[in-house]
């Protein structure tokens, strides 16, 4: 029969074998196995190909954020020119409801004068309440001429030198809202011929 060698404990709880004999400067503790290195995680290409679906599905929500963002952009675009068109129309709604009562007089009873005079008031009204939203109408008499801003539908003469290429008579006013001309203003432009 063998003999068992004896099992000592020492302080810390750790077993040793008595008498058994170790290289000098070793811990007598069984060594640990030896790690792979964090850095490599096992196999290179592995590792590569983690990265890389990582990065594909950062990408991915990336995108689709970014999708979301435009769609709720355009979205709240939408609405808020829907929203704008609404206030505008909203201040329209007082000379409409004029407008309609004209529409509706008895000839018979009202005479012409208080059709125009009413016509002059509901016209007022629109263009104080598109002036308020932004409008500015292009009324050129006796102004230069500008082709940004005026369309030349015909020409007459000038009586002097200083009323060459300015504006004579407007046929048809025109507007612009802020910065955008909406319609040029259609006029009759004076020419020296002298």
């Amino acid at each position: 029969m063998h003999e068992r060698p004896d099992i000592n404990s020492d302080q810390d709880g750790d077993a040793t074998l008595a008498g058994a004999d170790l290289p000098q400067g070793t811990d007598e503790r069984a060594p640990d196995p030896p790690e792979a290195p964090a850095s490599e995680g096992g196999d290179p290409r592995r590792q590569l190909e983690s990265e890389l679906a990582e990065q594909r599905d950062k990408y991915l929500r990336l995108a689709a954020e970014y999708d979301n963002f435009r769609k709720r952009m355009q979205r709240e675009r939408v609405e808020g020119a829907q929203r704008a068109q609404g206030e505008l129309v909203k201040q329209l709604l007082d000379a409409l409801d004029d407008l309609a009562r004209f529409a509706h007089v008895d000839p018979a009873t009202v005479d012409a004068t208080t059709v125009v005079q009413g016509a002059e008031m509901v016209e007022k009204k629109l263009q104080k309440v598109l002036a308020g939203a932004g409008l500015t109408a292009i009324n050129p008499v006796d102004q230069p001429f500008d082709p940004v801003l005026h369309e030349a539908v015909a020409t007459e003469p000038a009586l002097s030198r200083e009323d060459d290429h300015m504006v004579g008579r407007v046929f048809q006013r025109g507007y612009q809202f802020g910065s955008i001309l909406l319609r040029p203003a259609r006029v009759v432009v004076k020419q020296w011929n002298g």
